[in-house]
């Protein structure tokens, strides 16, 4: 449902209404709603669809979906039911004093189409309780199927019906259950979506492709995570002329428009990582098969041909094509490490042509990404590595540390990305705005709290260099990146150009992740639309181009949320065998409810901090931990002692949120 409110927000084709989505779009459009022109169904203009949100006794806001206003004050009166967390149609009221004001119209259902619900003992007797909110899940046990302690079930908020069984919270293995549920996610795909896969051919066939570049005798190569399946690039450098090859995977030439694969794709709309395994975006047997760059065998691309200034290292010409390549090796990041530490060597004449040029390349990166930080930014923060057994518990967590070779991929990546925006001005562009007044003003007040007082400079760029020089002359370097981090906007689709902040790009998009991404498929075929001339496929990647930007934006929340969400459900099992032991530990929040991270024998657990008086923002302590529900995945810990900073023996583990790219 949010998706055709987002959709009709910005206007919606009669041809791209779906079958179940028909009913509402005729009753909407029979209460004048929305209107019709020109084949397109729109909502009016005093019509906005929304969330309700921060209800309270004199009223509720409405947050718009799909446009980037300000929040609509509602009147308890205008309310017609609505509770937070629904979707509602509303319509504004005009002539009022103070800021926007609506009333609710229709209450068109949850934002939360899905939830979870476990039976768990409250008030002494057992009910149904949702696990984020403990609150009941209006269901009496007489209605469920099994009754235990523990069981738990996916609710239908839409129907207001059970929807799945998941299994009994004593398992560790239902934790993915709970978290793919929470957004209807799920790892199988349907018959018709297999069936279309598996009719694809199981190798490349370079003599049907004649009209495609043919790269094959360059030394191409993969370098990717020592786990990864799916590889979407490939790199190829020509030190004498100074060119980039970046090859990406055509996911375009085998998932057309309007097909069941792309269907289920734009449901998905990203692979899922889990410590464990993936949940792809496309079936098996195109993202890690067909579609992968694998080694030694042809496969289809869609290149990036770029000439680097030697001098100014700046991109002074480009040229993009269909391409068939043979990579010559996949690397992983470890194998590149050691070649640069002298610990890897060549195996065969193959591999030795990759590994010729790659210290000339990683000179150039070196220099890209030199130049680059000119204007850009280096928030030194890293991701959470998880392994769990075979049970899925946790073995180990570390923070992952980029590498000369991690860096290596990231700036020819980033080189391919901003070619291809170059190349339209309306179609997926990657945004990333620069931070609000409220929030930078919100960082200097952090700042203060450890002792950096803030002194406006001339431009954001400068005060925040200014910061982190500063951060460095204390030994807060981690620690500063992790609020500036915080004060960043979240990084976006969006279908007009608004520059990227934290890369200090004026114009960004993502096009060298199509098996993984589905908004570099949309590139893909943006890209191929121009360059043939074909002005009807490039309207169709156009014509919903606002509201597809929104979803997948959205959708790219989702799936990093539930990547969050398991690691937090891991620590809490972790935790729940560890009550009444200590562990050291850093403050990471300091406002409403004090939060702490372990740096410890395991390290990366959000833990809720009691008894802290006295306490500041990144002081390190011992904390003993006192309590873990599996339900809702919180770890509660009292306060035992500081550790003064001389007499810190564990690592400056790096800290923040991930500042997507």
């Amino acid at each position: 449902m949010k998706s055709l409110l987002i959709r009709l927000t910005h206007g919606l084709y009669d041809q791209d209404i779906a079958p179940e989505e028909r009913e509402s779009v005729d009753q909407w459009a029979a209460m004048k709603l929305i209107t019709y022109d020109e084949g397109k169904y729109q909502f009016g203009s005093q019509f906005r669809a929304g969330i309700i949100s921060l209800a309270s006794e004199n009223g509720a806001y409405l947050q718009t979906l799909g446009e980037s206003i300000r929040d609509h004050f509602i009147d308890t009166a205008n309310l017609m039911g609505a509770k937070s967390g629904d979707l509602v149609i509303a319509q504004r009221l005009l002539g009022k004093r103070g800021g926007p004001q609506a009333k609710v119209i229709v209450i068109a259902g949850r934002s939360e189409t899905f939830s979870v619900a476990v039976v768990a003992m409250k008030n002494g007797y057992l009910s149904l309780q949702d696990i984020r909110t403990e609150h009941p899940a209006g269901f009496a046990l007489s209605d469920l199927p099994e009754t235990a302690e523990g069981s738990l079930y996916q609710i239908n908020n839409q129907s207001g019906t059970i929807a799945a069984y998941l299994g009994n919270l004593s398992d560790p293995k239902v934790d993915e259950k709970i978290v793919l549920a929470l957004y209807n996610k799920h790892d199988a795909f349907e018959e018709d979506v297999l069936a279309m896969a598996q009719e694809f051919p199981k190798e490349v066939d370079a003599s049907l492709y004649p009209h495609r570049r043919d790269l094959r005798h360059l030394p191409f190569c993969t370098i990717d995570p020592v786990t990864a399946k799916d590889f979407d690039d490939a790199i190829c450098y020509i030190p004498e002329t100074s060119t980039l090859y970046v090859a990406i995977a055509d996911v375009s030439e085998y998932v057309r428009p309007f097909g069941a694969i792309d269907a289920e794709a734009i449901y998905r709309s990203f692979s899922i990582y889990l410590p464990h395994r993936s949940i792809p975006m496309l079936p098996r047997e195109l993202s890690e098969t067909l579609c992968s760059l694998q080694p030694l065998v042809d496969r289809l691309a869609y290149t990036f041909e770029m000439h680097i200034d030697p001098v100014t290292y700046e991109m002074d010409s480009h040229t993009h094509y269909e391409s068939i390549i043979h990579s010559h090796r996949r690397f992983s990041y470890e194998q590149i490490d050691a070649f640069f530490e002298g610990n890897h060597h060549a195996e065969n004449e193959k591999e030795a042509l990759v590994l010729a040029y790659i210290p000339a390349l990683n000179e150039l990166t070196e220099k890209l990404r030199a130049e680059r930080m000119k204007k850009g930014y280096n928030f030194r923060s890293s991701e959470l590595e998880m392994r769990i057994d075979e049970d899925q518990n946790i073995v180990s967590t570390e923070f992952a540390v980029e590498t000369p070779s991690h860096a290596l991929i990231e700036d020819c990546m980033l080189l391919a990305n901003k070619a291809a925006a170059s190349l339209y001005e309306r179609g997926v562009f990657r945004i990333h705005e620069s931070p609000s007044p409220l929030k930078l003003q919100s960082l200097y007040t952090e700042l203060a709290s450890i002792g950096i007082f803030v002194e406006s400079q001339g431009t954001i760029k400068e005060t925040i260099t200014a910061i982190q020089a500063e951060a460095e002359r204390r030994d807060l370097v981690s620690e500063v990146d992790t609020l500036i981090i915080r004060a960043q906007m979240q990084a976006r689709y969006a279908p007009y150009n608004m520059g990227h902040f934290g890369l200090g790009f004026a114009r960004y998009t993502h096009f060298t992740s199509p098996i993984r991404r589905y908004s570099d498929l949309i590139v893909h075929r943006l890209l191929k639309a121009i360059a043939a001339g074909d002005t009807e496929e490039g309207s169709y990647v156009l014509r919903n181009i606002e509201s597809l930007c929104t979803s997948i934006s959205e959708k790219e929340r989702e799936a990093s949320d539930i990547e969050i969400r398991f690691q937090e459900r891991k620590f809490a099992r972790w935790a729940s065998t560890v009550i009444g032991q200590e562990f050291k530990a850093r403050i990471m929040r300091t406002e409403d409810n004090m939060m702490a991270e372990i740096h410890d024998e395991i390290t990366g657990a959000k833990v809720s901090v009691t008894s802290q008086f006295g306490l500041m923002l990144f002081d390190d302590i011992i904390v003993k931990i006192e309590s873990a529900n599996l339900a809702t995945a919180k770890i509660t810990a009292s306060f035992v002692s500081r550790i003064d900073k001389e007499d810190e023996t564990h690592a400056n583990a790096q800290l923040a949120g991930k500042l997507y790219e």
